[in-house]
């Protein structure tokens, strides 16, 4: 997997959208990320990313239903796909690995 990198937004985005399940669509990604982050996304940004990351295989999407709410709008929710929970998984090890690489005394001082 380490030949697969992901930008922070990106790794951030995937996280969101795991965290939603299946309620993971655009103004719900963006709003859980500014809730749980305290920083501002854009629905332009955020975009961008969903559809590289879907490229790269590692979500897909789907459409919900169209309601008279949105004006005859569907929803477009995305999920992780296994490939991108591998993806992500790495990630997290990766990560995890070079945490428990700083020694001690470097948070002690």
């Amino acid at each position: 997997m380490s030949k697969h990198h992901l930008g922070e937004f990106e790794e951030i985005v995937m996280l969101t959208v795991a965290i939603l399940y299946d309620e993971a669509y655009g103004i719900a990604i963006i709003d859980e990320m500014e809730e749980r982050l305290g920083r501002k996304v854009s629905i332009g940004a955020l975009q961008t990313v969903l559809r590289r990351l879907e490229k790269k295989g590692y979500l897909s999407s789907r459409f919900g239903e169209a309601t008279k709410m949105r004006g005859g709008k569907r929803k477009r929710y995305f999920t992780l796909t296994s490939y991108g929970k591998k993806v992500l998984t790495a990630v997290k090890e990766q990560r995890v690995g070079l945490w428990n690489a700083i020694p001690k005394l470097v948070f002690n001082e």
